[in-house]
């Protein structure tokens, strides 16, 4: 998955702004920040610090908010989103993904507490061809003290769950859903600790009347916590000379870990399995680990001889629905 190219072109024009030196030293104490697992500091203070998250961070996930937001299109083909609140919005890469999915986004509101990002984020969102993009209405707000907003069709929370305490998170998630005219988007890193803040909230706002859209096919406890395990899925990113060189990696490529949740006012009529781990498929046949709408685990083989499930089958990948097998309210 590749960045629009107005934006990767404006990424790239910040980025030329730093020394690579002084570039390469900010990419990897990010990354010691991130695998520490730490956040009760910022990772980000100054500027390299943010050219190098624009280089090596941003990418990621933007290409992560591009699958969410795919799956909330994919699982309710007819709803319409006309204007999107991201809550913690960083640099707007919520956004900037948001657009190239829903056509008819019109208005969008982004709250974040840094002042240095808003002003790059404006930067980066000035050449977007969309004008729920270029014309957003930014706000300073800081998550900890609560934060004031008026209805949207979708409120997303990307990579923003990790970085508050239990008390603040809970009453974000309770002010993200009032805020939230269809959907609700919560992503998190495909860690354990990502996912145990998905799942945390996913009982907060099922508890709160929300039906879970994405990825669970039901409203029951998840199975994968109850048997010690997580939910998480990859997204493949495109990597940049520049990114494998402040990466320090050969693969044109790398695999983002994300764990998420689209939860919506309104229940859906058709449930899919979905597809937990990577299809196992050998000679003849191919194995598929399914969480299932009535809200356990399944593993299933699916035969040659079954000739129209196996075409499905070769060409479902991890976290894909699974369609021959669908549930009807």
């Amino acid at each position: 998955m590749r960045l629009p190219p107005y934006l990767a072109d404006a990424i790239e024009a910040e980025i030329g702004q730093v020394d690579g030196r002084r570039l390469a030293q900010a990419a990897a104490q990010i990354s010691q920040h991130y695998l520490a697992g730490d956040f009760s500091s910022p990772a980000i203070v100054h500027d390299a610090h943010r050219a190098a998250y624009l280089a090596v961070r941003l990418p990621a996930t933007y290409a992560v908010n591009e699958r969410v937001f795919s799956e909330v299109q994919l699982c309710s083909p007819q709803a319409e989103i006309t204007s999107l609140l991201d809550i913690g919005a960083g640099p707007g890469t919520a956004l900037f993904a948001a657009a190239e999915i829903f056509s008819a986004l019109e208005r969008a509101t982004l709250l974040e507490s840094d002042d240095n990002w808003i002003s790059l984020g404006k930067k980066l969102a000035a050449p977007s061809p969309f004008a729920a993009v270029c014309q957003a209405q930014w706000v300073r707000q800081d998550l900890r003290s609560g934060f004031s907003s008026g209805i949207h069709d979708l409120v997303v929370m990307s990579y923003v769950l990790g970085e508050l305490n239990t008390a603040a998170a809970e009453a974000v998630i309770r002010k993200a859903w009032t805020c939230a005219r269809k959907f609700l988007v919560i992503i998190e890193p495909g860690t354990p600790r990502g996912f145990a803040g998905i799942n945390t909230a996913r009982a907060s706002l099922i508890t709160g009347g929300a039906e879970v859209l994405a990825p669970c096919p039901h409203n029951h406890a998840c199975p994968m916590a109850a048997a010690a395990d997580w939910c998480h899925f990859a997204q493949r990113v495109e990597r940049t000379s520049r990114h494998r060189q402040l990466k320090g990696g050969e693969l044109g490529y790398e695999d983002e870990k994300f764990s998420y949740l689209v939860a919506s006012r309104e229940r859906p009529k058709i449930f899919f399995p979905r597809v937990l781990r990577h299809p196992g498929k050998h000679s003849g046949h191919i194995q598929l680990e399914l969480c299932m709408p009535e809200g356990q685990i399944e593993r299933t083989t699916i035969t040659r001889s079954n000739k129209s499930a196996y075409r499905l089958a070769r060409k479902t990948t991890w976290g894909d629905v699974w369609k021959a097998e669908a549930r009807e309210e």
